[in-house]
């Protein structure tokens, strides 16, 4: 393997920021690369379908540390799908709760808007004497005033 890009010319290619591949490096998503004489890294093409390969997974919600395990994974196609399959099952749960729970913020929200633009009908040119979203919010909290 070629190892003529330079660190700018990966970032440039894969839409990673040089910071971020150093980064990999460090943390052992990414081989530290090999030195020029100049001691400027420099990555091959195999080096850069792996920063793609992380990006993409990251796209998909994976965390880095999971990411590391479908880096190992990668390599080992049988016994690696039906270990992929419990990740992505996982995933797709945590997913599920992550929708279940913007749904009920979405609702919450839309229940406060609705309730100050009736307030807000009520009073027309006059100054409401109170917020019932605001008062909403401090029973919620136990009628304390939050600091």
């Amino acid at each position: 393997m070629t190892h003529s890009f330079q660190i700018g010319e990966v970032s440039r290619q894969t839409g990673v920021s040089v910071d971020t591949i150093r980064f990999y490096e460090k943390e052992k998503l990414l081989r530290e690369p090999v030195r020029s004489g100049g001691g400027f890294r420099l990555y091959g093409a195999a080096d850069i379908e792996q920063l793609k390969f992380i990006r993409n997974a990251q796209e998909l919600g994976f965390a880095l540390v999971e990411i590391k395990e479908l880096l190992v994974l990668q390599d080992d196609s049988v016994e690696a799908c039906s270990h992929i399959r419990e990740l992505l099952e996982r995933k797709l749960d945590l997913v599920r709760q992550k929708i279940e729970d913007l749904l009920k913020l979405e609702s919450g929200l839309r229940k406060g808007l609705r309730k100050c633009n009736r307030s807000l009908k009520k009073a027309a040119d006059s100054h409401p004497k109170g917020c019932p979203v605001l008062e909403q919010i401090a029973r919620a909290n136990g009628g304390k005033k939050a600091v």
